[in-house]
């Protein structure tokens, strides 16, 4: 689609319903636990698949989403969300909820790889990023408010993301088809004619994408135990659980809010870099909560600063890549981070208990400030913020050997190429 569309909204709804399955994963894997024969750690296990399974998608779709075609491979990721995680909430054989899971996971990877790719063309993807960030904050907010009183059992999670996935088909017929006409000088077109490219910024793409697996991994190893750091540490019933966890995503939409007028006004290494140092004090202590005030600030403290960070870090992926590999290649690794993190955060907690987890989690966030702040500052004088005005790119891969000279005004100044990761997501929660 077109870069200078004004509100992208299939972009949008795309990255709600891809990144919805990590938002609710607290919610996923506590039923899971409770409504089926599985130990804490079994159904963590389950999770890890499911997110695991979401990043292997990501990997595989790095650079193909225009080969492929964006309309195909959502309408394809949308389907296969919709029948694993079908799958998965309507039986109780234990296989076929894994299996399930796994088909659920590589569909939400596939439809979060299209947002991705697609946001790389929009003039301003931080905006966007907020956008969707926006929406899938407060779906996962209004689900978390409605679950608790649909009744026990593990599928009513799982069935919410079916559901959505279904509901997003229609936004679908609004994307591009694979070799469907483009105007000759849009992003898409230029990404389609410049396959072989080389990435640029290697070093700093692999720092970024490293830092940013370990960073995922510390969100969500406290988000996928969270439920039970407020069911058997804290002493509070699932209702009340599920209402922190909806204040507190509101009050990630306030941040995303926040970050989304603020904009790039004090660039991006400040927000990254200050922003995780605040993430890591409110992970100990919500770690460490033992009653209801204790673990609703450090839930609510923590996702209002970590959407904030997600939408800086998914800005700067992007700008390493206007074509978006980064992008989607750091969203990747930061998904890939996400699957590890229910099966870490039981481990640990398992070991050192709750408290003695988030304080190795926080120290591992602090450890991880350093490079991707240095990231951030390094790149900045050579990737463009998306605010501005990228230099005229030279289009020679789009330049037949044989072909005429082109007359001077066929070139065209080039939108910024940046999208999001994650996303990260990018679901804290998500991608977180």
């Amino acid at each position: 689609m077109s870069a200078r569309t004004t509100t992208p909204w299939p972009l949008v709804a795309l990255f709600t319903a891809g990144y919805l399955a990590p938002y609710l994963l607290p919610t996923t894997v506590g039923r899971l636990s409770a409504g089926l024969p599985l130990s804490a750690t079994e159904a963590g296990s389950i999770g890890s698949a499911l997110l695991l399974s979401s990043a292997t998608a990501g990997f595989l779709l790095a650079s193909r989403v225009d080969r492929f075609g964006p309309r195909g491979l959502a309408r394809g990721g949308l389907l296969l969300a919709a029948a694993g995680y079908g799958t998965a909430a309507l039986t109780t054989t234990i296989p076929l909820v894994v299996l399930g899971s796994i088909v659920g996971g590589l569909g939400s990877g596939t439809i979060t790889s299209v947002a991705a790719t697609g946001i790389a063309g929009r003039r301003d993807p931080h905006r966007t990023t907020t956008l969707g960030l926006l929406g899938v904050s407060a779906l996962a907010g209004a689900l978390y408010l409605t679950i608790p009183h649909l009744g026990p059992g593990h599928g009513h999670p799982l069935a919410a993301i079916a559901v959505t996935a279904l509901l997003a088909l229609p936004v679908t017929r609004h994307l591009p088809a694979a070799g469907g006409p483009e105007a000759p000088h849009t992003p898409a077109a230029r990404t389609l004619r410049a396959t072989t490219a080389p990435l640029p910024h290697r070093r700093a793409g692999l720092v970024l994408a490293a830092a940013m697996l370990c960073w995922s991994l510390a969100q969500n190893s406290l988000w996928g135990v969270s439920g039970r750091i407020g069911l058997q540490q804290a002493g509070l019933t699932e209702v009340t659980v599920g209402a922190v966890f909806a204040v507190a995503l509101g009050a990630g939409l306030l941040g995303v809010i926040g970050a989304g007028a603020l904009g790039q006004r004090l660039g991006r290494a400040l927000p990254i870099g200050a922003g995780t140092a605040l993430i890591a004090g409110c992970i100990a202590l919500s770690a460490a909560a033992t009653d209801l005030t204790s673990f609703a600030t450090g839930e609510i403290a923590w996702n209002t600063v970590y959407p904030v960070v997600l939408s800086y870090v998914i800005g700067l992926a992007a700008s390493l890549d206007r074509r978006g590999r980064w992008a989607v290649l750091v969203g990747s690794a930061s998904s890939l981070g996400t699957a590890c993190g229910p099966l870490a955060g039981s481990l640990l907690s398992a070991r050192v208990g709750y408290p003695g987890m988030g304080v190795i989690l926080a120290l591992g966030l602090l450890l991880i400030t350093v490079p991707m702040t240095a990231v951030a500052l390094r790149t900045r004088r050579t990737a463009p913020l998306p605010q501005e005005h990228p230099v005229v790119e030279i289009p020679v891969v789009e330049i037949p050997l044989d072909a005429l000279p082109t007359p001077r005004a066929a070139y065209d100044t080039a939108g910024p190429r940046q999208a999001t990761a994650g996303a990260a997501a990018g679901p804290g929660p998500g991608s977180r």
